[in-house]
């Protein structure tokens, strides 16, 4: 299209299981749905095939129950909620896609399952540039993915269970990767998730736009709020205002639920999602639990390069290890040796240089607040690789992914120039 139809819309409603819809290079003002398996959306040229929300629109792309569904190389801009948004799928992906300025998310999963995400870029979201949330096993990936200038450049609420960030970078955001827990959406808590060979830095900008809990975690490079088993290696982390890597707690004012217990922790989703949830008689405190931070170089974080902290509770007996980590600093002091990955740990003293992270929602209100996401400063797009061959490339859905990734391989990657 436009060659024998319209609109996208009309085309994307024209084809069937298996076919592909290519866009030739223009601006189409529309909010795309989609309802058919296995369709490839391709534009011609990413930077020339935009799709443009003009500041009134919801969403870009919006991929509903259908199963098998491909975007690629495409803009999507100026949303007020999602550039591409898949929920309720299985099988799902977005290769060579960028987004720009979008009202809540760049890329967003939820509730979908066996999907991947790579060769993309998201900029000025208000929540996540990239987002994977309420799937346990998600069976996912985020591959060689720039995500910047967003409240939090990876958001994952309750995901987890073969979720893999990988070999992607996240900069100038208030806050880089946040996978976090809370009963205010199923499936929780979040957990195993794997971040492994990614570039994280300077994560402190205050001129983007951002919800809450941006607010709240920004200046943190990886910041662990509430989760459990995610396993942090081989990153380059630096240049952060807080933590480098903060294993965090996430306080919930108004849950709906009361907190799972460890036995509950390997729980599926598609199992959790029919109990019946008990009646909470406060608010929640998820502490992070059962995580392991090894081998990553941490550098330049003005409170801690690794940390650990919880809001009154023992972090002592939380079971999180550390191990490997190119560090100066950590809160509390000595923490690979207090709580190493092999062997017992040296006993010392748990309360020396804590982090005291209750102290932050204090200091929210005295740091620099949302910026307007209609007109939040944002760095002009250059020209982005595109796909191989999109013209002529056969229809690829996706009933492939995620691509499997040798992390054994992956290494610490190499700070830009």
């Amino acid at each position: 299209m436009p060659g024998e139809y319209p609109t996208i819309q009309a085309a994307v409603d024209a084809a069937a299981e298996g076919d592909i819809v290519l866009i030739a290079p223009g601006v189409y003002n529309e909010a795309v749905d989609v309802v058919t398996n296995d369709l490839t959306i391709r534009g011609l040229d990413r930077d020339g095939v935009i799709l443009d929300g003009k500041l009134e629109l919801d969403n870009g792309i919006r991929v509903l129950g259908a199963t098998g569904v491909a975007v690629e190389n495409l803009t999507a801009q100026n949303y007020t909620a999602n550039g591409v948004f898949f929920t309720g799928t299985t099988g799902y992906r977005a290769s060579y896609v960028t987004t720009y300025r979008t009202g809540d998310y760049g890329i967003y999963a939820f509730d979908s399952v066996q999907g991947q995400i790579d060769n993309s870029h998201t900029v000025g979201s208000r929540d996540g540039g990239v987002y994977i949330g309420q799937c346990y096993p998600c069976d996912a990936l985020i591959f060689q993915v720039l995500s910047e200038h967003n409240g939090l450049g990876y958001s994952g609420t309750n995901s987890g269970g073969n979720l893999l960030i990988v070999s992607s970078t996240f900069r100038n955001n208030r806050a880089g990767i946040v996978p976090n827990s809370g009963s205010y959406e199923l499936c929780y808590p979040s957990r195993e998730t794997t971040i492994v060979g990614n570039l994280v830095y300077s994560n402190n900008q205050t001129d983007t736009p951002a919800i809450d809990v941006a607010l709240l975690a920004q200046g943190n490079g990886i910041l662990i709020a509430g989760g459990v088993r995610a396993d942090i290696e081989r990153n380059r982390v630096y240049d952060h205002n807080r933590t480098g890597v903060g294993l965090v707690p996430f306080l919930e004012e108004d849950p709906n639920d009361d907190l799972p217990t460890p036995e509950e922790w390997d729980t599926p989703c598609a199992e959790q999602k029919n109990e019946i949830p008990a009646t909470p008689t406060g608010p929640l405190l998820w502490n992070a639990y059962e995580n392991k931070v090894v081998g990553n170089n941490v550098s330049d974080s003005r409170e801690a390069d690794i940390a650990v902290a919880s809001a009154g509770e023992d972090i002592s007996t939380f079971d999180n290890c550390f191990a490997d980590n190119e560090i100066t600093t950590s809160a509390p002091f000595d923490l690979q040796a207090l709580a190493p990955c092999d062997g017992a740990g040296s006993g010392g003293d748990w309360t020396a240089g804590d982090l005291n992270v209750a102290r932050w929602i204090g200091e929210t209100a005295t740091l620099p607040g949302e910026v307007d996401w209609k007109t939040a400063p944002l760095p002009e797009l250059g020209g982005h690789e595109n796909m191989a061959a999109p013209a002529t490339a056969p229809a690829r859905p996706a009933t492939d992914v995620p691509m499997a990734i040798d992390l054994d391989a992956i290494t610490v990657p190499d700070a830009p120039k």
